[in-house]
């Protein structure tokens, strides 16, 4: 029996990773460096998990004999940027810059009415969870949810299935009652390396994504219902 779904943040919930870019582009700048990502870029760079993991990556690349020296100076650096992007993109959340993908609240809602339990699994950051759904839900948008898995207490990021083992045992509840809903491959491997059955929908940065395993990958939300997760939930079930 169907008795949770559990969401990814960052190009699930909402289109998201234009505006990350932006943020990051901002701290590149506002720290004097001769970095700025494109989106073809951006867009290979979200293969790496994490924005602090997506920056040193990068570093490595341009500068493949970074060493830490100066008693953690790359790590410092790189915790500064993070700290000025995670501000620019509160910033542009909190301007209206974002909104829930098609569907998303309205499936949250009917979930919750038909008493499923709801939960977040995400490898981005706290802030970044509390400024997109406060801004989309409402202040008191934690208490719609019975888990909320991030960076910061899942560090290990996709796609190791860390969080949504996490998730799973904070709610209670087995993989087999329980739906992922994810955007990305990393997502998609994570959730299916946690047991879960995981539904798929792609955005511009994941369209060409492998996503063979999924239980369906559609356009977005808005034609899924609770009625049609059920149906999809049980046939795998007998399959």
């Amino acid at each position: 029996m169907l008795k949770a779904l559990i969401f990814d943040v960052d190009g699930t919930l909402a289109d998201t990773e234009s505006v990350h870019l932006a943020a990051f582009n901002h701290a590149f700048a506002q720290e004097g460096l001769d970095w700025h990502w494109d989106t073809a870029q951006y867009t290979k760079l979200l293969e790496i998990s994490g924005g602090k993991e997506r920056m040193l990556h990068f570093w490595r690349t341009v500068q493949p004999g970074l060493r830490e020296v100066d008693a953690g100076a790359v790590q410092a650096t790189v915790q500064r940027l993070h700290e000025i992007k995670t501000a620019h993109y509160e910033g542009a959340v909190n301007a209206g810059a974002v909104a829930l993908r098609p569907g998303v609240l309205a499936l949250m809602n009917e979930a919750r009415v038909q008493g499923l339990g709801l939960a977040i699994a995400t490898t981005t950051s706290p802030v970044n969870i509390a400024a997109l759904l406060r801004s989309a839900i409402g202040a008191d948008w934690r208490s719609d949810f019975l888990a909320v898995g991030d960076a910061s207490s899942s560090p290990v990021k996709k796609p190791h299935p860390q969080v949504y083992l996490q998730v799973l045992a904070d709610m209670g509840l087995p993989a087999a009652q329980c739906i992922a809903f994810e955007d990305s491959a990393n997502g998609l491997q994570a959730a299916t390396a946690a047991g879960l059955r995981t539904v798929i929908t792609p955005n511009g940065f994941t369209a060409h994504h492998d996503f063979t395993g999924a239980l369906r990958v559609v356009p977005d939300l808005s034609q899924v219902s609770v009625a049609r997760l059920r149906e999809w939930h049980a046939q795998a079930a007998r399959a």
